[in-house]
């Protein structure tokens, strides 16, 4: 049985592994621990508890998650191999190694994709939702058709000769193209075509029905149509292929002009060398012979597909035309605490520190602190980190207001936010035309803090608001992504959160920081003196434990420190959704290490750690931190993170009795992992009644946010009666 309640059940039995612990054997590959996170994603796409329209929304995601996964991981492995570079991952398996491995994997994920799409399908028509092929559609539809094709479509299209006179047209990263084998009708000339399916243009054509949706894909719109972009031609095979490049940055580390060098660098992404195609099953032999030679791919990176090719585009049905097909409708809360105080932000955070859950309660109150600094007149100076945001962010619109206003702005934007590159250089340029002093951080470490100063005028002095974040600041992605927001007017986290921006800036390192840890200066040894010092409750007797919440954990050295902790017999409960290089549940290694993830309406993407501190947990005397920072190397070595320490009572409480103890209590959405690194769904109860921690969180308050209605009721593990029960002891 999958016991996923890490609340109240004890630990597994461990296993015996066969290999050697002190070697590679010890670690779980990342690349196909992350392929494992995808598959469970997948998952959640046949799962019958979820509505139709958000399982279809799941197997896009899993899709575009694919999709993202080649452009830059096994793009990098590919360069390594090409390079003949033998260097082993800490698991031991080679660049060339893993590629083949994951080459099997994700040929298996594209071929479930498949599958489950033409259930989806079945099942979306049964709802009177249908997705069209051309040999469908009726004569009464085609003046419809053709109305869409003349004046949305035709417009934007670019058919393309290959021949001696017309070399073989760029088709861009994501890029979807339609290759057509041709035939002049007066005289049987040949004739081979591209035609690009145009980007700008919904994927999917909705055509009028009296009842129900139904759907073209704009392929199949254009192959209705090729008698108006070739005359006199008709067609004798086609086939659809879809180009993945890739799409890593590389840039000079002494680059003058870093906003120059990253718009270089965007343009050599668009040409990046080609890691994946996917190609229409059967198609005609010489157009897929030519489409390979021409972007000088292999048949080992070709992948022929019995279906739809470019699954992420199905995200664009999941409409709110049918709410009875999605997930019921959820408002987050605004705090008591903030309505209290008539919206006042800063008397609310003054009357003691608050933690917001998002999206549970609402993130416009991240907005509200940042807009109520720019029109405040007792404002004096507010910093920021970008790393990313929306493209009309109301933070971007709250610091060029402030700076429009003579207040001192300081914006640290990240231009190496993976794929958000383009966006964050429009909104440097955007805030330095506004006055703000916009700083770029390093080049050779990305800026992955979330911090927000507000300095404000009060009495004779100055204090300073500040904010940690373990998300970043974009109101889109906080309506579905789990994450924490600290708020705090502590005089010594203002200093350090001060001294950050002075390091980012300045370049000088923070000396004497008060609460903070940093990386990739002191994050990592804070971190492994924490796990230290619980092995050594454990060794004297007394209670020891930690607890984690994480998104991903492959860094060795922690991992080490982990399983040193586990042989002394700490208690280690671990929650991570995507990548774990740690194998649980191994005799003589993490016999005392479990670990769970949970996926499911919200993607879990905060970052806490709890200690026991020699009191167990959860305990008044634990320590406990909120972070932005995995535990992977790249964020606790080669960029700029924070821990932050949580001192105030109800905060910590908020932390361990309520946020921790319901993501350990989860069992609706939860995966065991095994020792062998696949996670396994959890068991259900008897009765079919499992404890949601997503449910619990839209349902009950958070502790520190509660006003003057109180905080009793909050703490008891309870949701609505169609779901056990659970009370925290």
């Amino acid at each position: 049985m999958t016991q996923a309640d890490f609340l109240t059940a004890g630990f597994p039995e461990p296993v015996a592994l066969d290999a050697d612990l002190t070697g590679p054997a010890r670690f779980v590959n990342r690349e196909l621990s992350w392929l494992g996170f995808n598959f469970r994603v997948l998952e959640e796409a046949e799962n019958p508890r979820v509505p139709l329209l958000e399982r279809l929304r799941f197997l896009s995601i899993s899709a575009t998650n694919l999709d993202e996964f080649y452009t830059v991981r096994v793009a990098g492995l590919r360069e390594l191999a090409q390079a003949g570079n033998a260097t082993p991952a800490m698991d031991g398996l080679t660049p060339a190694e893993q590629l083949r491995q994951i080459d099997r994997e994700a040929r298996a994920l594209m071929a479930r994709q498949q599958e489950i799409y033409k259930t989806l399908c079945d099942e979306m028509a049964a709802q009177g939702i249908t997705i069209l092929k051309r040999s469908d559609v009726a004569k009464k539809d085609m003046a419809f058709l053709s109305d869409a094709f003349l004046n949305r479509v035709f417009p934007v299209l670019s058919p393309l000769a290959i021949d001696p006179a017309h070399p073989f047209p760029f088709i861009p990263n994501e890029g979807l193209a339609l290759a057509l084998s041709l035939e002049r009708a007066s005289d049987k000339k040949p004739l081979r075509a591209l035609l690009p399916v145009p980007a700008q243009i919904d994927r999917f054509i909705q055509m009028p029905s009296e009842e129900g949706q139904r759907y073209l894909p704009l392929e199949e719109l254009l192959l209705l149509n090729l008698d108006q972009l070739f005359p006199g031609y008709r067609m004798k095979g086609h086939c659809t292929f879809r180009v993945l490049r890739d799409s890593d940055l590389e840039v000079e580390e002494e680059a003058e002009d870093l906003v120059r060098e990253f718009e270089v660098a965007l343009k050599r992404r668009r040409r990046g060398e080609v890691v994946r195609m996917k190609l229409s099953a059967g198609a005609p032999p010489a157009l897929k012979a030519t489409i390979m030679e021409e972007l000088h791919i292999r048949d080992a990176e070709v992948m022929e597909v019995e279906g739809l090719i470019g699954i992420g585009n199905l995200k664009e049905l999941v409409t709110d035309a049918r709410p009875d097909l999605l997930w019921p409708p959820f408002t987050p809360r605004v705090p008591e605490r903030v309505q209290d105080h008539d919206g006042d932000m800063f008397a609310a955070i003054r009357q003691k520190d608050m933690l917001l859950h998002h999206p549970y309660e609402t993130f416009d109150m991240v907005n509200r602190f940042l807009q109520q600094a720019a029109t405040d007149p007792d404002v004096v100076a507010i910093k920021q980190t970008l790393y990313r945001t929306s493209r009309n962010s109301p933070i971007v619109e709250a610091l060029c207001e402030a700076a429009e206003d003579g207040k001192s702005v300081t914006a640290l934007v990240e231009l190496k936010a993976r794929f958000d590159e383009a966006a964050n250089i429009r909104q440097s340029r955007r805030l330095e035309r506004a006055g703000a002093h916009v700083v770029y951080g390093f080049t050779q470490y990305k800026t992955h803090a979330k911090i927000s100063t507000v300095v404000r005028r009060e009495g004779d002095g100055l204090v300073t608001y500040t904010h940690f974040g373990t998300g970043n600041y974009h109101p889109i992605t906080a309506r579905i992504y789990t994450d924490l927001s600290f708020f705090t007017c502590d005089a010594a986290l203002g200093r350090d959160a001060t001294k950050v921006f002075n390091y980012i800036g300045g370049s000088a390192e923070p000396l004497g920081l008060e609460n903070l840890a940093i990386s990739p200066l002191t994050l990592k040894t804070r971190l492994l003196e924490m796990i230290a010092a619980e092995a050594e409750h454990a060794r004297a007797g007394r209670p020891a434990e930690i607890w984690a919440k994480l998104n991903s954990i492959v860094e060795a050295e922690v991992i080490d420190a982990l399983y040193e902790a586990s042989r002394t017999g700490v208690k280690i409960s671990l929650v991570v959704r995507g990548i774990c290089g740690l194998r649980p549940g191994i005799e003589g290694l993490s016999e005392n290490i479990r670990v769970k993830s949970i996926v499911g309406r919200f993607l879990e993407h905060s970052r806490i750690v709890c200690f026991g501190n020699g009191r167990g947990l959860p305990s008044k005397k634990a320590r406990v931190f909120v972070s932005s920072a995995d535990w992977m190397g790249r964020n606790l070595n080669r960029r700029v993170e924070t821990l932050a320490e949580i001192t105030n009572p109800t905060v910590k409480a908020q932390i361990t009795d309520q946020i921790m103890a319901a993501n350990l209590a989860d069992v609706a959405q939860s995966w065991v992992m095994g020792p062998d690194g696949r996670f396994a769904r959890a068991d259900w109860p008897e009765d079919g009644r499992a404890f949601s921690c997503h449910r619990f969180f839209m349902e009950n308050p958070s502790l520190s946010g509660r006003g003057t209605a109180g905080a009793s009721d909050v703490p008891q593990l309870t949701h609505a009666h169609d779901e056990v029960e659970r009370t925290l002891s």
